[in-house]
């Protein structure tokens, strides 16, 4: 055999990257590596040498993933920290419970895949406190998907612990994009002809050896094997064929023919091998037992050098166990998997020995069947849809009843759409329409089939495919109707103008037709759809009593998972009956509750509205902070939340260039999925933006694009204020009265305190005298009792303006030094402009000091400087971050180095308006 070496000619400038990541890791920092190339290519040359190299620095954990276990939730994960695990302890309660759960070894809820992801750079930086660590992962391209995505998440953010981690595969997974990519090229010529002349000792054809080297491509493996299935004849004297196999396919063939003419025993060893991932050597014996297979075979194969017993079976390299399997017969891959599935402990390994089952029947089998159901239910718990999903579908094959196999259909589908595979779960979903069903089972499949289509396309048709399912569903499943339609409204509401123009108020006149104004519930989610069917068909007066209902029942009840992920309703509504406590109330309790239950996917939706109020509140340092976390989410997600948090935070700071910028993306973002919301607050914040800039032309182009669809209300019609104010500075007065007018439309009947403040502080600007000044100090007083110090400031600011039209220069400097002490204060630049202009108009000169930035601090590093600024410890701000403690720390060092400050509670003076270089995200 050629020495481990000679794949390594060449790689001077590879090894020097690895080590170096190495080395780093030692220093104290932390960082991850894709290591992708061809099979053959070298990876697993290379990280031979990297890891025996570091073995005697750093602290060592290598696995090697399998194909055959990409089904099973976690199980490379679980291999990868199988020796971390006695660190579990020393995590927060939420990411142990997560990943003992995740790798089976107690019962609960299923896991936050993003707790487990959490939880694995806890124990990663566990182990690397007392040295550093290297984790390696060869052939990662086989990786289960619930593993790939804790590493992906681990692996971004890792940066100050002491930690390595480099993951080998033949295709960059999107699932790893963004992190440090290495790819591996074929050898150089120089380099192909040694090895090919190490390769085959003695005389090689010249045109031989030229046509071995171009069909090898520099590739190591191939310029090894390739020549080993060529007879002497064809080495001496170029008879070789050419092939159209890709060279993949050409280094298995290459080594089959090698395997051939091992005697029948070794090679079904070989098979038994291939067949059993964990490389369990006990497992192997006692398998090979059953088969009835002595020592001689296995002194045949080791013989052959195609693998290796030590304290775990491997083989010379990867492809040698894909060759073996996919060369042998369908009969020997069922004995083999009937041998390893008698020997797989049914108590320890019930997963895979339901899968070993599986893989050795031919014929539908009942009882392989509800093993393999058990083990999705099992994997469910786990948090592994996809792998619920891939039990589920094998155990449909093998049903015999075809009422059953439609059962297993439906769930199986499900799963698939729950895992993010919704094209996968239509197929399956076509599969199960030719079984007898039940009416309830058709029904599913078509609720199953309307949320996965509207998954895949978010088309305009979504809506109304919903819908049929939720009333295919009334009379069957009551309970899952009522879920169904308020996914039915959503689905409508998120597409807005547009969408249908109808579809909204077609919903919500089903929903109320299936919903009885009689019904005595309390429960939050059927007060919530029938309140939101009601403004929409009915508006708020008659949504108003329901509303509130439902309002209350989401703050006082212990929501159920769906609860949570429908506040969302609840916390618009209040936005739409102008209820700003209870729009805190609710923002601060769906915040609270996704972050204890880590359901990640609802808090970025928590954290969105949590950010309105503290921007309505004048916090807008608050506010962006918010928005450092709901970016740190959607970057390990992949959440396709557009940035509206901060392009509405641009518009109010009066940052032109930025805000200008995100509303050009976000319109596009919207245009392009058909989502209406996202071109109400594009040109809600550029009115915003213009106003503060006193650009008041520019506000009102922007406003009067909201006037035909105030009915969507939200955003809609908070820009019909921005819409009066710019009208009445531009002199189009039949514009700023007909926005009045729709706003009085969406504020009078409503008649809260906040709302009526709305409505005087618009009507002001367009009367004059003692109804202006009467209308103007009502809507202050009214500002201040609410809380809204953003609106009293501007307030205030419209009346100095006013009065300095009026000639009372005196009285308008005492409104103007308020507003601008407000407005400066809270960070509003643009507004606190205006009212230093205005001060200046009525002979009074103040300057603004308009905050920028003191420092040149990373965005990570502003991130967390925020965050401790707030009163958070490390620990917390990595959990809000998802870094780690160490890495806050580190991060932290350099912020008060940048600042020129000493401790924590200098950060708030020091952090005044400080923005990121680059915070544009």
């Amino acid at each position: 055999m050629v020495p481990d070496i000679a794949p390594l000619r060449g790689r001077h400038v590879e090894l020097a990257e690895l080590e170096a990541l190495v080395s780093r890791a030692r220093g104290g920092r932390a960082g991850a590596l894709v290591v992708s190339g061809e099979a053959g290519v070298g990876k697993t040359a290379l990280l031979d040498h990297l890891t025996a190299r570091a073995a005697a620095h750093v602290r060592t954990e290598r696995v090697v993933a399998s194909q055959s276990e990409m089904e099973l939730a976690y199980a490379g994960l679980q291999q990868l920290c199988r020796h971390m695990m006695g660190s579990a302890a020393r995590l927060p309660a939420p990411q142990q419970e997560a990943i003992e759960v995740a790798f089976g070894l107690r019962s609960a809820a299923a896991p936050s895949p993003f707790l487990v992801g959490l939880a694995l750079l806890g124990l990663l930086t566990e182990a690397a406190e007392e040295q550093a660590l290297l984790c390696v992962v060869d052939d990662a391209q086989w990786l289960d998907q619930a593993s790939a995505r804790a590493l992906a998440f681990a692996a971004r953010r890792l940066d100050a612990e002491g930690i390595a981690l480099v993951l080998a595969m033949r295709q960059p997974d999107p699932v790893f994009a963004g992190l440090p990519h290495m790819i591996l090229e074929g050898l150089g010529h120089e380099d192909a002809c040694e090895l090919l002349r190490l390769a085959v000792p003695g005389g090689l054809d010249l045109r031989v050896r030229d046509q071995l080297i171009a069909e090898a491509r520099g590739n190591p493996l191939a310029l090894r094997e390739l020549p080993r299935a060529l007879s002497p004849a064809q080495i001496a004297g170029g008879f070789t064929l050419t092939s159209s196999l890709p060279l993949e396919s050409r280094i298995e063939q290459s080594l089959v023919v090698q395997l051939a003419p091992l005697p029948a025993p070794a090679r079904l060893l070989l098979l038994l091998a291939a067949a059993e991932p964990t490389g369990d050597p006990g497992l192997l014996w006692r398998a090979s037992a059953v088969l009835g297979l002595g020592p001689e075979a296995f002194d045949a194969a080791k013989d052959a050098e195609a693998f290796v017993v030590g304290t775990r079976v491997g083989f010379r390299h990867p492809l040698v166990r894909s060759a073996v399997y996919r060369a042998a017969s369908p009969g020997d891959r069922r004995r083999v998997h009937a041998a390893l599935a008698d020997v797989t402990s049914a108590e320890h390994d019930p997963d895979r020995r339901a899968w070993h089952r599986a893989s050795a029947t031919l014929q539908p089998d009942e009882e392989v069947a509800a093993d393999l159901e058990k083990s999705a239910v099992r994997a469910r718990t786990r948090g592994g849809a996809a792998a619920a999903g891939a039990f589920l579908e094998r155990a449909a094959e093998l049903t015999p009843s075809p009422f059953h196999r439609g059962q297993r259909l439906i769930a199986a589908a499900e799963a698939k759409h729950d895992a993010g595979a919704s094209d996968a779960a239509l197929r399956l979903l076509g599969s199960a329409r030719v079984l007898p069903l039940t009416a309830l089972q058709e029904a599913l499949v078509v609720r199953l089939r309307a949320r996965a289509g509207y998954a895949l396309r978010r088309d305009r048709g979504g809506a109304q495919h919903l819908l049929d399912a939720a009333r295919g569903l009334e009379g069957l499943d009551p309970v899952l109707a009522r879920d169904t339609y308020i996914e039915a409204l959503a689905a409508a509401t998120y597409g807005g103008r547009l969408g249908d123009a109808e579809q909204v108020t077609a919903v919500a006149h089903a929903i109320l037709g299936a919903t009885s104004a009689a019904d005595e519930t309390d429960r939050a989610r059927d007060l919530i759809l029938r309140g939101q069917a009601l403004l929409a068909t009915e508006g708020q007066t008659a949504a108003l009593p329901t509303l509130r209902r439902a309002q209350r029942a989401f703050l006082e009840q212990a929501p159920d998972s769906l609860e949570l992920h429908w506040m969302w309703f609840a916390s618009r509504a209040a936005q739409d009956l102008w209820d700003p406590a209870g729009l805190r109330a609710l923002a601060d309790r769906q915040v609270e509750l996704a972050r204890a239950e880590g359901v990640v996917t609802v808090l970025p939706i928590a954290l969105s509205l949590l950010m309105l109020v503290q921007m309505t509140d004048g916090d807008l340092d608050g506010a962006e902070a918010s928005c450092d976390e709901i970016d740190a989410i959607k970057e390990v997600t992949g959440n396709p939340l557009p940035p509206y948090g901060r392009l509405l935070l641009a518009a109010y700071r009066g940052q032109a260039d930025q805000a200008e910028r995100l509303a050009e993306r976000v319109r596009a973002d919207g245009l392009a999925r058909g989502e209406g919301h996202a071109l109400s607050a594009a040109n809600f914040s550029e009115a915003v933006l213009y106003n503060g800039l006193g650009r008041f032309a520019e506000a009102v182009a922007s406003g009067r694009r909201e006037l035909p669809y105030t009915r969507e209300l939200n955003l809609a019609m908070r820009t019909l204020l921005e819409l009066v104010e710019a009208a009445a500075h531009t002199g189009e007065r039949a514009l700023a009265e007909q926005a009045l007018e729709q706003l009085a439309g969406v504020t009078r009947p409503v008649g809260t305190s906040y709302a009526l403040a709305v409505l005087a502080m618009a009507e002001a600007q367009l009367r004059a005298g003692d109804d202006a000044e009467r209308l103007f100090l009502d809507a202050i007083k009214r500002f201040e009792h609410e809380r809204i110090p953003i609106w009293v400031g501007r307030c205030r600011l419209l009346y100095g303006e006013a009065l300095n039209r009026q000639g009372r220069p005196a009285e308008a400097r005492e409104q103007l030094r308020a507003a601008h002490r407000v407005l400066s204060a809270r960070g509003l630049n643009g507004f606190a402009q205006r009212a230093a202009d205005e001060l200046r108009a009525s002979g009074e000169t103040l300057r603004v000091h308009t905050r920028g930035s003191a420092a040149r601090l990373t965005e990570q590093e502003l991130n967390v400087a925020r965050l401790a600024r707030e009163g958070l410890t490390n620990r917390e701000i990595g959990a809000r971050l998802f870094i780690s403690a160490h890495t806050v720390e580190y991060h932290l060092r350099k912020v008060f180095v940048k600042l020129g400050i000493k401790r924590r509670t200098e950060l708030k003076p020091a952090l005044a308006g400080l923005t990121a270089t680059a915070s544009s995200a």
